[in-house]
């Protein structure tokens, strides 16, 4: 197939993928909230809960990292990262994930991180939003809550998974003919370049 026809071909998907995700953005609308408790988690700064992480927005974005160990996470961390301002411009924004604070905020000033980072260690949060697995390990994702005059509500969740929209860079590599090609995030390149 010469490029003209390819290009075409795959615009036309691309269409049918913008038509299900506004399906999909009608569905969320009328999405009947789930009402949660007001989670504590730990910072360097002693406790904070659910609540206050709404600082004065009306709602929350909550990542669900798997923590230091996870260069996938990590990546999708950077990713986030990078377009901060503009997430926060819209909803509050914070990452979670079950690594102590001390430890996330080694991780947090290695990686240049600005957003905010509170740890779920010792608390039901991960698990009962359903980012905990069946074998006890983390999962990752986001969910994003409301704060009511009646409490604080879940509006939607989803998780991530290597190849998915909340990550760029495999979008980029859909380009490439040969796709991602075995390619896995690392938390750091340069070895390679030196090898």
């Amino acid at each position: 197939m010469n490029y003209t026809e390819t290009a075409e071909r795959l615009k036309t998907y691309r269409g049918q993928i913008e038509t299900l995700r506004q399906e999909m953005r009608a569905l969320q609308a009328e999405v009947e909230p789930e009402p949660v408790e007001d989670y504590r988690f730990r910072t360097p700064d002693g406790e904070v809960t659910l609540s206050a992480l709404f600082g004065d927005k009306p709602e929350l974005f909550v990542i669900h990292n798997m923590g230091r160990g996870c260069p996938a996470c990590t990546l999708w961390a950077d990713g986030f990262n990078g377009v901060l301002q503009h997430l926060e411009n819209r909803a509050a924004f914070a990452v979670s994930s079950p690594d102590d604070p001390e430890t996330q905020q080694a991780l947090k000033a290695a990686r240049g991180w600005r957003f905010r980072m509170v740890s779920h260690q010792g608390s039901s949060f991960a698990a009962d939003m359903g980012y905990r697995g069946e074998s006890g390990g983390w999962r990752p994702g986001v969910s994003v809550f409301r704060r009511t005059p009646q409490g604080i509500v879940r509006l939607s969740d989803t998780g991530f998974h290597e190849n998915d929209d909340f990550c760029t860079p495999w979008r980029l590599f859909d380009m490439l003919p040969e796709g991602a090609n075995g390619w896995r995030p690392k938390f750091d390149y340069s070895k390679e370049a030196a090898a």
